[in-house]
């Protein structure tokens, strides 16, 4: 799945993972900006993953990779983009 700002990479887990619930996992390259630009945009992932945990499904397995770009846009574009691969 991929948005204007990100990809979204989605398995399931296997068996033998510490329980059901979802697990994240980011990539943000220095294509996207300073170290302070790239830490921004990761703590805005984290915390969309951190509110959407509960309505996400249990095994869940996301890599979100950060696209150029995505440290110009603010959380609400950023909520929205990631919601959007869920709908």
């Amino acid at each position: 799945m991929s948005s204007a700002h990100f990809i979204a990479l989605v398995g399931e887990q296997q068996r033998g993972a510490k329980g059901p619930s979802p697990v994240l996992g980011l990539t943000v390259s220095k294509k996207v900006g300073t170290a302070v630009e790239r830490n921004r945009v990761k703590r805005r992932i984290r915390e969309w993953f951190r509110r959407s945990r509960a309505a996400l499904p249990q095994n869940l397995e996301l890599v979100v990779i950060a696209r150029r770009g995505a440290a110009e846009i603010g959380m609400l574009e950023t909520e929205r983009e990631l919601g959007s691969f869920f709908r």
